[in-house]
């Protein structure tokens, strides 16, 4: 009892029960108040990679323990996201052909994974413009989205 451990998330959830109190998940400094304060001065300076490449996603993880301050750390991550969105959108349309390796070093993965959509969108329409793309087709999404029939709608 009393004692600290670092130990995997996965094993945390495993163990945490808000009923037996069996541990307590102290949290990483990138969620406590000193880089809230940070994030919502400015989230766009902050080098999200190095604090932790999957700064969304555990965050997001972390809200599962019951922690009086998981409100703040909610409203946070979702600020954070969404001051940080336009500029990695507009850095993924705008950077074309150009070097873009310290801009992408400091992002978290979700982000990296959006830059990457980004500028995958911006080739594609670029290569369909110059009429290098042999056939329009339909994105993934919609070919797995099940085609309803005009009768199905009418029940």
């Amino acid at each position: 009892q009393g004692s600290k451990l670092e130990i995997p998330l996965w094993l945390a959830k495993g163990l945490h029960d808000s009923k037996r109190r069996i541990i307590f998940v102290e949290l990483p400094k990138i969620y406590k108040e000193a880089w809230r304060t940070v994030f919502s001065a400015d989230a766009s300076v902050v080098d999200l990679h190095k604090m932790g490449p999957y700064y969304y996603g555990f965050g997001s993880q972390l809200l599962n323990f019951d922690n009086p301050e998981n409100p703040e750390i909610a409203q946070t991550i979702l600020q954070t996201f969404i001051s940080r969105f336009r500029g990695i959108m507009d850095s993924s349309q705008n950077a074309y052909n150009e070097d873009t390796s310290a801009l992408v070093a400091r992002l978290d993965e979700l982000e990296r994974a959006l830059f990457r959509a980004g500028q995958k969108g911006l080739n594609d329409f670029q290569c369909w413009e110059k009429g290098q793309a042999s056939q329009i087709t339909a994105s993934s999404l919609v070919q797995s989205y099940g085609k309803r029939k005009f009768t199905d709608m009418d029940g």
